[in-house]
Parts: structure tokens; C-alpha cells; sequence
């Protein structure tokens, strides 16, 4: 895939990189930040960083702005209250719409929506609030069996997943969970992948090679993706080619069934029969040079620095053409 050197007269002011904010990613957002901030100042790029959690900072320095480059994860910055206030202020920003924010950030409306063009999902439901958490979970038990995740329906980054396979696990999960809207999915054990989609300003996707991440308990929890938990990463992954193209292929499909602009990652597990089951998108996933997308990039060839500049390029689009 060739990018092109980008030029910084391309731009007609300063890039602001928006990062940090008050989600519980904020630590991955400001890894992001610093990253991306040092990759374009390298590149002769002028730079202001930019703290979403100091508003009054944040309209300061988003004027003059050539684009507002997200390097940002999480409630308010991920959801698509970030994207309209920038649509708002008339500055062109890197990745998804509000529409596909919003979406993404919900995990059951975005199962909704990806299942209906074709995208196969594990079961799941949502954890209504009216009745006692061992009533709520005898009834999922019934509904779903007993090997089933529970986790918040807004929030990224695998906080607050818990495995449970009894009645009186899945209570205690539902009783200590923290406050919000949570759901339960059936648990498939098996190999967690993730796939990066890249898509340039005409429409035309391409699909990196699939990450699988192997951890020591099969699930790719908050602290796995930290790097607090043994985490051994394979590029692509280690599944049948069959496998590999029907990743690639459900990858795609989801990022255009949310709408998804310029660049998405899906996370995906895989079970030994091979069944692919798609679990969630990341519209702004972390841009470490370690992280998932920069690695399934430079397996395709592709340097951070050139990840960056087809980011930063995708800024320039109307969004509203496909929602």
C-alpha cells in the first residue's frame, strides 16, 4: 500500500493533537498523544497538543487549527460528543463521524447494527436494572447459558469484563460492576484478534493483517492491553487462510455498517472449530508505535509515520455523504 511523503505545505496552519481527557483511557489517550505529536513534529509538522479535559485550553488552541488530529480515546472523546463539537466549530478531524462514534460506543447498538448487514455476533443481552442481581442473573443463565461475559455498554479498552460460569458468579459480577449500563454476551473461548481498517478519502477500504494477541487465560482483558499482563502478539494470526479472509471480509463489512471513516479496529474472537465472532470496533483506537493498529501496519509494510499521514490525510472529508 503506497503512501505518499507528506508534505507539510499541504496543511494551511498547525495540526492540533487533541488528547488526554477524563475517560478511564485517558493514560492509553496521552501515550497516543505524545506518540503522534513527536511522529509529525519529525515529519516538519507544527504541532499544538491539546488537553480535551481543559476546555478552556482546547478552544484556544483549536484556532487557526489546519485539523484536529484525535489522538484520543474513551467517554467524551470517542463517543461523538468530541466529533460534533468540532463539526460545530468547523474544524476538519481525523477518523469517524459523530454517527459512527456514537454508534461504536454503544456495544449493543453497534451488534445491532453490524449484525444486521451480515456480521455474525455472539448472543447477548442487556442487564436491565429492575430487578435483583440474582434474579437478573438466573434469567441470563436461561437465556444464554452459563459461560458468559459481562461488561459495560459504553466503554472501551475491555474495562470492566468479567468471565462468569455460575448463577452466584455471574450475581457477584453484575453486584460489583461499576455504576452504568451493562450487558452480558455469551463467551466463546478461543483466539482474540483484531483487525485494522484503513480507508482512504474516496471510500476504497484496505484490511491490514489480522493481530492475534495471546494471553496466559484466553481473554484480552483491560490489563493485557496495558502491558500489565503477559501478552505475546502474532501478526498475522495463527488461524487457517480460510479464517484470515473471513476476518478481512467481516472487518470491512462492519466498518461500513457503522459508517466508519478513515480508519476503524474490530475486535474479533476466534473459536478452534473457526468460527469468527465480531465483539467491538474501536473508532479511535490507540496509536502507540506498539500498539494493535501500528503493529498490523508494519506487517503490511506500512511505517508509523505513514499510519499517521493516511490518518491526518482522511481529515479532509465530508461525513455526512455516506451517514
Amino acid at each position: 500500500m503506497h503512501v505518499p511523503q507528506l508534505d507539510p505545505d499541504e496543511l494551511n496552519g498547525p495540526v492540533a493533537v487533541i488528547t488526554g481527557g477524563w475517560s478511564r483511557e485517558r493514560d492509553r489517550s496521552l501515550l497516543s498523544g505524545t506518540t503522534v505529536t513527536d511522529a509529525l513534529t519529525d515529519m516538519g509538522v507544527k504541532t499544538r497538543s491539546l488537553d480535551l479535559a481543559d476546555r478552556e485550553d482546547l478552544l484556544a488552541g483549536l484556532a487557526g487549527a489546519s485539523v484536529a488530529f484525535l489522538a484520543i480515546a474513551g467517554r467524551g472523546a470517542e463517543d461523538g460528543r468530541l466529533q460534533g463539537l468540532l463539526e460545530t466549530l468547523g474544524v476538519p478531524y481525523t477518523g469517524s463521524g459523530v454517527l459512527a462514534s456514537a454508534a461504536g460506543m454503544n456495544k449493543l447498538h453497534s451488534k445491532a447494527l453490524v449484525a444486521a448487514a451480515g456480521v455474525r455476533v455472539p448472543r447477548g443481552v442487556r442487564i436491565a436494572p429492575t430487578a435483583t442481581a440474582e434474579e437478573q442473573a438466573a434469567s441470563i443463565g436461561q437465556l444464554l447459558g452459563l459461560l458468559v461475559i459481562v461488561k459495560p455498554v459504553s466503554e472501551g479498552g475491555s474495562i470492566g469484563l468479567q468471565v462468569a460460569t455460575t448463577v452466584e458468579s455471574l450475581a457477584a459480577a453484575i453486584t460489583g460492576a461499576a455504576a452504568g449500563e451493562l450487558m452480558a454476551e455469551v463467551f466463546h473461548p478461543g483466539r482474540s484478534v483484531s483487525v485494522g481498517v484503513l480507508e482512504d478519502p474516496l471510500g476504497a477500504v484496505h484490511v491490514l493483517p489480522p493481530l492475534e494477541a495471546q494471553t496466559p487465560n484466553g481473554i484480552y482483558s483491560y490489563a493485557a492491553k496495558r502491558g500489565t499482563a503477559g501478552c505475546d502478539y502474532h501478526c498475522p494470526a495463527r488461524v487457517s487462510t480460510e479464517t484470515l479472509e473471513d476476518l478481512r471480509s467481516q472487518a470491512a463489512a462492519a466498518h461500513r455498517a457503522l459508517c466508519c471513516y478513515s480508519y476503524s479496529r474490530h475486535d474479533f474472537i476466534v473459536t478452534e472449530a473457526g468460527e469468527v465472532f465480531w465483539l467491538e470496533v474501536n473508532t479511535l483506537p490507540g496509536l502507540s508505535r506498539g500498539g494493535n493498529l501500528a503493529r498490523m501496519a508494519l506487517a503490511d509494510d506500512i511505517s508509523y509515520e505513514q499510519l499517521v499521514t493516511r490518518i491526518l490525510r482522511g481529515a479532509n472529508i465530508d461525513r455526512r455523504a455516506r451517514a
